[in-house]
């Protein structure tokens, strides 16, 4: 997902409704349509979204624009998801591979040389 979710504890539906991308409205019907989805409310009754729940809207709005399910394909999809959030069929595809030596040694000395650099900032 290419947008960048702003680091916050709580979002109002406004600034939801503009990092998703669709109308508040879209997001109270989908709050009736995926169990999952559960903002909290203010003592003033508004609505507040987490970061999780941000993140489950952008995924919803990818199966159901992106790629196409239906609400209902949709809702099944994500009652799919694994423990650590991925959907069955993305882990299967984020298994890592093993790599050659000399690949580790390299991604090491990089990992090193911005350890480093991190040092110097710090010092």
């Amino acid at each position: 997902m290419p947008f960048t979710i702003p680091d916050k504890l709580y979002f109002k539906i406004g600034e939801v409704s503009s990092i998703v991308a669709v109308k508040p409205y879209v997001l109270r019907y989908w709050e009736t349509e995926f169990e999952l989805l559960k903002p909290g409310k203010a003592p003033s009754r508004h609505r507040l979204y987490k970061r999780k729940d941000v993140e489950m809207l952008l995924r919803i709005k990818e199966l159901l624009y992106g790629e196409g399910y239906t609400i209902d394909g949709a809702r099944k999809k994500l009652k799919q998801r694994g423990k650590d959030g991925a959907d069955i069929e993305d882990q299967k595809s984020q298994l890592p591979l093993p790599l050659p030596n000399h690949a580790y040694k390299e991604i090491l000395a990089e990992i090193k040389e911005d350890l480093a650099s991190l040092q110097k900032l710090i010092s």
